[in-house]
């Protein structure tokens, strides 16, 4: 299960409205791997797919499906604010590494 802080609940809920997508929710998706571990995307999502695991919220749904869960599990999903813009991260207390462990330099 993903916990979504209140923060990202505010800003998931704000988003569909001015897309123009009530009664959508959002899909988490394995984007692939990356030197810390599961990278996230997110998509507006109208209705659970088959296979799909829905998780219903104040005002939206999260889906995902079984493969997203089993690295899912204990993340948490936020909204942050940095100079450089803001928008929702996906917090995983399970990656490990991080920046530079892949030799790859990250940028």
């Amino acid at each position: 299960m993903v916990t979504v802080t209140d923060e990202a609940t505010k800003y998931i809920v704000d988003l569909i409205a001015k897309n123009n997508k009530s009664g959508f929710g959002i899909r988490i998706y394995l984007a692939g791997m990356g030197c810390s571990g599961a990278q996230f995307g997110m998509s507006f999502q109208k209705d659970a797919k088959e296979g799909d695991i829905e998780q219903k919220l104040d005002g939206f749904s999260v889906y995902y499906d079984e493969e997203t869960k089993e690295v899912l599990d204990a993340c948490t999903v936020d909204f942050v604010e940095t100079p450089y813009g803001s928008g929702l991260v996906v917090n995983n207390p399970n990656a490990s590494g991080g920046c530079g462990s892949c030799g790859g330099g990250c940028h």
